[in-house]
């Protein structure tokens, strides 16, 4: 029997009115549609101190570390949208990846929050290049700590100019968002059924 895929999707961006955020809902709701649960959560919601070995050690993890690394464990997917920051991922989205990728609270290995987890990754900008120098780099550090990445990851250029508030407009792109929500959970029950 196929499992109901649960999927954690996230924006690397922490603005209120973060395009990446709004990206990230389209994918979700391919997810939904493709009979996945998605809990959509606000990097704001996780504020941490910057990764530091000495203070981890002494310290241990900081309460919204536990939380974030919690809310990982508790889903076998994941939705990434992700803003390019010169080039790169933006620094509070790759801290928390650093903070919940160690060995946990609960005395796990180093990498099982991500660990056979299934991700599909975009990005989105108003500009021409839609945030693409940066999906290279988020795949590499999701690759690292084995996640499974699904072959369709997107780029959305001009995205100011295809939402009208919230709701996308822009047909095309809106449908390719979907899909690439539809087919992390997809993937997910294939995997689960091998």
């Amino acid at each position: 029997m196929a499992i109901t895929p649960k999927i954690l999707a996230f924006a690397g961006s922490l603005r209120e009115g973060s395009l990446n955020k709004k990206v990230l809902q389209v994918a979700a709701e391919g997810a939904r549609a493709a009979g996945a649960e998605v809990t959509v959560a606000d990097l704001r919601d996780f504020d941490m101190p910057i990764y530091d070995l000495d203070r981890h050690e002494k310290d241990g993890f900081p309460p919204n570390a536990v939380k974030f690394q919690d809310l990982m464990l508790a889903h076998n997917g994941l939705l990434i949208c992700s803003p390019e920051y010169n080039g790169s991922l933006p620094g509070g989205m790759k801290n928390i990846i650093d903070w919940v990728s160690r060995k946990g609270h609960a005395e796990q290995k180093m990498y099982a929050a991500f660990t056979g987890k299934v991700a599909g990754i975009m990005s989105a900008s108003p500009g021409s290049f839609g945030g693409l120098r940066c999906l290279s780099h988020l795949r590499g550090v999701l690759t690292i700590a084995s996640v499974h990445i699904v072959p369709l990851e997107l780029a959305v250029t001009f995205a100011d100019q295809k939402f009208d508030g919230d709701t996308m407009t822009d047909e095309k792109t809106k449908k390719l968002l979907e899909n690439l929500g539809a087919s992390v959970a997809d993937t997910i029950r294939k995997l689960s059924t091998e």
